[in-house]
């Protein structure tokens, strides 16, 4: 027996590995899977080059679990290794037998996922020792058995071993049994080792069969048995690791319900990617559907590594307009076992990061110029994808710009260019601006729409929680194009002409009747301004000023640095239409409580209309609305 000191820098590396080698302590079971995996891969790749032959169809990792003796082992049937290979891989730490193996063989390797030499040692962060049990594929192979307890000593012997292949044994520690619970090590499984590329056993599980002997029931049918079978918990082949040209639509549909079982409605469609220059990147990203919550939908795309699950949390690692996407990314030249910090400023991340935005930008396009019937039918769905791609993404912008739809409040979709050219000379104002109204609730600024309506405007739907912010920076691509709320001004004022209209109230006439009506509505919230309207506009209307507006709604909607808008007090403008003739009637009217009384209510009507007549305001305005009536 062998007995020696793992070649380490410093005495402390087992504690420094326990508390500081990985975050999350339960990526140990990962590790040592993936260790089991390669030691399989590399029997495939030593087959195809013709240095060893072997059955490869019964290639597996089987984890045991062992409560009763308080074990977990990890067991592969792959490559093995001699007394010399086991000294130089495990007793001199940081030096990677998968490295090396790499790069001799660079040329035929297939899905060598350990690139680090401290993965095996992630099993000393839950155990009080670690065994393995290894045989070597290579000719005449003798078993050896290595242990070590956390410290730096290590023994070494010789020992039976009827299978070729190694078993990692481990006595978990006291701080750590939650590893021998059953359910835990489930979790773990369906967590890192759904997908890994060859086939992972995890005890058995009982199976109905037809009788092997034929026998009958009372109906005549085969008799059903129950058998234990190899219970295999993961897809060996998934969807993202084939060709687009072998999978059908319903072939994604099945595999997104094999991504996430909780999820009840289906995706509106899918993206395949699959590119091996400059870069390797496979994955299958799925659109659903977003509407004007995307809060909830962040920490759906799973990111692998050769099929080994690295994290769900992909913010910083692709834009983050993608992660309101669901799916898969996997890429071989993504770290496996680094920061999250590292691969924010890795270089190949970056690349990917660009080609996935390149992708999803194509794919709407194509989208959008083979069917754009449908492509609008889902335009509800996804346009707040869009306008967080848009906002947040400069190249995704110049892209989505050509696609983005402007639905108007008759069901009617134009692309930017298409919408302004369709209103340019209807909706320039006297400066030569072409002013694009929109509402944020059709229902609620159904007046404003009639009235913009009348005068042959369009109007559009902007009513996400980005719209204020897209506005904006529209507003900034477009030098002659201006965004106003259909309730920011009279329509008259929204898009001025050269010919206004004149007053039929005077300047005298408007100063005798603003005190009255500033004595109805609520002092230094509403602002009372005169505007020479159409007799058949309304006698007042609310409007709030589009600037002050706009900058609330995005400091609400997360706009950085603009706090104080989001702490002013909300004001308006009551607008009165000097040429309407209920104006004149409060006027003439000679008795004052009378025209207090008759402004109030048209004053409230205009409050009504807009949404903020409330409480005893509200009940009031209704009793007085039936006694006019009685």
């Amino acid at each position: 027996m062998q007995q020696g000191t793992i070649n380490v820098q410093t005495e402390n590396i087992f504690p420094i590995i326990k508390k500081f080698l990985y975050s999350d302590h339960e990526i140990f079971l990962r590790e040592l899977i993936a260790n089991a995996i390669d030691a399989t891969q590399k029997m495939k790749t030593l087959n195809a080059v013709g240095e060893m032959k072997s059955n490869l169809e019964k290639l597996q990792v089987e984890v045991i679990l062992d409560k009763a003796a308080g074990t977990l082992t990890v067991r592969d049937n792959g490559i093995g290794m001699t007394a010399e290979e086991v000294e130089k891989y495990i007793n001199q730490i940081a030096f990677s037998g998968a490295e090396e193996f790499v790069n001799k063989y660079k040329d035929a390797t297939d899905q060598i996922i350990g690139h680090f030499g401290l993965g095996f040692y992630s099993a000393f962060m839950v155990s009080k020792e670690v065994e393995i049990i290894t045989r070597s594929q290579k000719p005449n192979s003798t078993a050896v058995h290595w242990r070590c307890d956390g410290s730096p000593n290590f023994t070494l012997e010789e020992t039976n071993k009827k299978t070729k292949g190694t078993d990692i044994v481990m006595h978990i520690a006291d701080d750590s049994l939650e590893f021998l619970e059953d359910d835990r090590i489930k979790g773990i499984l369906n967590k890192y080792c759904k997908f890994m590329p060859v086939a992972i056993r995890y005890g058995d599980r009982t199976e109905s069969i037809d009788d092997p002997k034929g026998e009958k029931d009372d109906k005549g049918e085969i008799k059903k048995v129950q058998v234990k079978v190899p219970n295999i918990i993961n897809n060996t082949d998934p969807a993202w690791c084939k060709k687009p040209a072998e999978l059908t639509d319903e072939n994604y549909m099945e595999f997104y319900r094999e991504l996430y079982p909780m999820t009840m409605e289906d995706p509106l469609f899918h993206i395949h990617l699959n590119v091996d220059y400059p870069f390797n990147l496979t994955g299958v990203l799925y659109f659903p559907k977003i509407k004007n919550n995307f809060e909830i939908q962040k920490n759906k795309i799973n990111l692998y590594c050769n099929q080994v699950f690295i994290t769900d949390n992909v913010e910083n690692i692709v834009p983050e307009f993608l992660t309101l996407l669901h799916g898969v990314i996997d890429s071989p030249d993504i770290p496996l076992n680094v920061s999250r910090s590292y691969l924010q400023a890795d270089s190949n991340v970056k690349k990917i990061s660009g080609h996935i935005t390149k992708k999803v930008a194509d794919k709407l396009q194509s989208m959008f110029n083979t069917d754009r019937e449908d492509f609008t039918s889902k335009w509800d769905d996804i346009r707040i994808f869009m306008e967080y791609g848009m906002l947040t993404e400069e190249k995704f912008f110049d892209k989505a710009e050509k696609f983005y739809m402007y639905k108007t409040t008759d069901d009617q979709y134009f692309t930017h260019e298409e919408f302004i050219e369709k209103i340019k000379e209807t909706q320039k104002d006297k400066n030569d601006k072409i002013v694009v109204l929109y509402s944020n609730d059709a229902v609620e600024q159904h007046a404003f729409i009639e009235s913009a309506k009348e005068r042959g405007y369009e109007v559009v739907i902007m009513d996400t929680q980005l719209s204020s912010h897209l506005l904006t920076r529209l507003e900034g691509k477009h030098n002659g194009v201006q965004f106003v709320r259909v309730d920011a001004d009279t329509i008259d004022k929204l898009i001025e002409k050269e010919d206004a209209l004149p007053s039929k109230m005077t300047e005298d006439e408007q100063n005798e009747l603003k005190p009255v009506l500033e004595s109805v509505v609520e002092d230094g919230k509403f602002t009372v301004v005169f505007e020479s309207m159409s007799e058949k506009d309304a006698p007042m209307v609310i409007t709030e000023n589009e600037f002050m507006r706009r900058m609330k709604e995005q400091q609400m909607a997360g706009g950085g640095g603009m706090q104080m808008f989001g702490q002013l007090p909300e004001t308006y403008n009551l607008v009165v239409n000097s040429n309407h003739p209920v104006m004149a009637k409060i006027l003439g009217e000679k008795d004052e409580e009378q025209r207090k009384s008759m402004a109030k209510q048209t004053a409230d009507l205009a409050l009504l209309s807009k949404g903020l007549l409330k409480g005893k305001d509200l009940t009031t305005f209704i009793k007085r609305s039936v006694d006019l009536i009685n």
